[in-house]
């Protein structure tokens, strides 16, 4: 089972200074800065609807192997749940390998590939790296050169940044995390849980 918890997050941390919330029902609000953060970044991808009534952000990396496991999950989530968006979060923690292929990824957008390179390189087995990326790359039918230029924009930079600054504001323990509503889920789950963990984000936030 998930390691389930709140978030609590005070007023004036370091990445966004939220300002002192309104009485409300809810034990644990979430202030507004980061939930726009974490579901209107710009930069993230997003599956599903993208104006869909609530949002399932998860924060992963393609060395990891529970992320994996996720995909399908995801896809089939997204694809029973027709007001559900999920956002994409890149957050490249287990080496060289992932950093490159988070950009790699990133990049794709551009091309209006992502899911294709992103799909690709969740498929893969043992570890990705620059070799691997490169082959998913090829066999997804991106520009290369394009791409390599497209990793060092300064969307992919921010991209990554944001989501380490979260990461760490939220005090998260690794990948995959799923957060909706008010609530954080670390590690595999099942698609009942999921689902449960997105109901109760709509009930929390009245959707």
């Amino acid at each position: 089972m998930p390691d389930r918890r709140s978030l609590l997050l005070a007023a004036g941390a370091s990445l966004l200074a939220a300002p002192a919330l309104a009485q409300t029902p809810r034990s644990n609000p979430m202030p507004e800065e980061l939930r726009a953060a974490l579901e209107r970044d710009p930069t993230a991808p997003v599956l599903g609807n993208p104006q869909g009534n609530i949002t399932l952000t998860e924060f992963f990396d393609y060395n990891c192997p529970h992320c994996r496991t996720m995909m399908p999950l995801i896809q089939r989530i997204v694809g029973e749940d027709p007001q559900l968006r999920v956002v994409l979060r890149e957050w490249p923690i287990f080496g060289a390998g992932s950093e490159h292929a988070a950009r790699a990824s990133l990049a794709s957008l551009s091309q209006g590939r992502y899911w294709q390179l992103h799909a690709a390189l969740l498929r893969q087995r043992g570890r990705v790296d620059q070799a691997s990326v490169t082959r998913a790359v090829q066999a997804a039918g991106l520009d290369a050169a394009r791409l390599a230029e497209d990793m060092e924009s300064d969307r992919v930079e921010r991209h990554i940044t944001t989501s380490h600054l979260l990461a760490d504001h939220m005090g998260l323990s690794g990948t995959p995390t799923f957060i909706c509503g008010d609530e954080a889920a670390f590690g595999a789950m099942s698609l009942p849980e999921l689902q449960a963990l997105v109901a109760r984000g709509r009930q929390t936030l009245g959707v």
